[in-house]
């Protein structure tokens, strides 16, 4: 007897509707549709601790839901948390400091040389190259090492009209040499010789550097600064060659306003000066001792020579002094690596030097660091050997030791003889 109430599923052996004994389902019948209260809030189920760390939510019965408290969805294999069923989150992988200092090394080998390539381009580009060495004519052989013929002259290009007055320039047309050196760069060390702007010297035949022109030479005696008057860098070199018979490389110039500029930008040079002196003409005015020059004071010091007992003489000692205490303080790393004070010093020397057309700038640093050395262990500064004075007043040069020292700067030998 069944114990189901007639008319209800679920009876023994009613398997469709409400208990039809036809062996077909009968008709869907419509319910009625029940309207519920809503449940009654809940609090919600306390979360055991160690679903607190990551677990899955398990409700008792051993189902595992996969959700939990800061899971990340997909990091397992289960429907547990990252790890699996066992609801571990494993531990991030640790950077690689190999290969992230393998970039940054490479990144950086890249911002330099991109830097480099970049600051060569544009100081390339700043260099007048002027001075064409070709149309200097009976040339002298080639020697060892290389000859620098360094010129300062006394341009005023570029300069206004306050500069002038301040720098104690004058307002002369055209420009001169105020001083000639020749650096020459060996194996033996650097060797720097001044010659002494009235240098009596003999201006042979020469090429017009404009005219293209030959000038024969008729044995005229003048001052050395007067073949740069007469013709330019190219007579200047002619007449260097003609009278030492050095062959000469490169050609350097720089004038009054690019050479203050230059020591402004470093900051200064500093300067031990032995005896105080004053001149009117040059603006200077030193007292003794350690002290740091700025670019006018150091224009001043470079061209004072009424204030000498050796005049002339004296003002080139001054000139070397200085230019090797300019180099020593530049081409230091506070000044290579410092792009603040690099290019601004790079950018006053390059705005008024001019070079010969076959100058690079690798040829300008080898002078430059050349410049440098010559203060240093092997480094030699003389001026060039002098015998006397000509009836002119012109100073001679001692022409057996001017030989002597030619020879050793050709064959690159350690320099022995004595300047005046």
């Amino acid at each position: 007897m069944s114990d189901w109430p007639e008319g209800r599923n679920g009876g023994p052996g009613e398997r469709y509707g409400r208990g039809s004994a036809s062996p077909q389902p009968e008709s869907a019948r419509a319910m009625p549709h029940v309207r519920r209260r809503p449940a009654p809030p809940q609090s919600p189920p306390r979360i055991p601790p160690q679903q607190q760390q990551g677990q899955g939510y398990d409700d008792g019965s051993g189902y595992d839901s996969g959700y939990n408290t800061g899971q990340v969805y997909g990091g397992g294999h289960g429907g547990g948390g990252r790890g699996g069923d066992s609801g571990y989150v494993q531990p991030r992988a640790a950077p690689n400091w190999g290969r992230r200092i393998k970039v940054g090394a490479l990144t950086l080998v890249v911002v330099v040389l991109a830097v480099s390539i970049g600051t060569y381009f544009w100081a390339d580009g700043k260099l007048k190259r002027d001075v064409d060495l070709s149309k200097v004519i009976d040339r002298p052989s080639e020697g060892d090492g290389t000859n620098y013929l360094i010129v300062g002259s006394d341009s005023r290009e570029g300069m206004t009209a306050e500069d002038k007055k301040k720098l104690h320039t004058g307002s002369a047309e055209g420009k001169r040499t105020d001083s000639m050196m020749i650096l020459h760069d060996g194996s033996n060390g650097p060797t720097l010789i001044s010659l002494p702007r009235d240098s009596n010297v003999e201006i042979p035949s020469f090429k017009g550097s404009e005219s293209g022109k030959m000038f024969e030479g008729t044995g005229r005696q003048v001052k050395l600064n007067a073949a740069y008057a007469e013709d330019g860098p190219e007579l200047l070199v002619r007449t260097v060659e003609f009278n030492t018979g050095l062959r000469i490389d490169h050609y350097v110039e720089i004038g009054f306003g690019g050479f203050a500029k230059i020591v402004d930008a470093i900051g200064g040079v500093e300067l031990d000066i032995p005896k105080a002196f004053k001149d009117k003409k040059s603006g200077a005015d030193f007292q003794a001792g350690k002290q740091t020059l700025n670019g006018e004071q150091s224009l001043a010091f470079v061209r004072t020579r009424y204030a000498f007992a050796g005049s002339d003489l004296d003002r080139t000692k001054n000139q070397q002094k200085f230019l090797a205490a300019l180099a020593s303080q530049t081409a230091t790393p506070s000044t290579i690596l410092n792009p603040f004070k690099l290019y601004p010093t790079m950018g006053a020397g390059l705005d008024t030097l001019i070079v010969d057309k076959d100058m690079s700038l690798w040829s300008l640093g080898n002078m430059f660091f050349a410049m440098k050395g010559v203060t240093g262990g092997e480094g030699t500064s003389m001026n060039i050997p002098l015998s006397g004075q000509s009836v002119n007043g012109n100073l001679v040069w001692d022409k057996d030791k001017v030989k002597q020292l030619v020879e050793q700067l050709k064959n690159d030998e350690k320099v022995t003889v004595k300047g005046s």
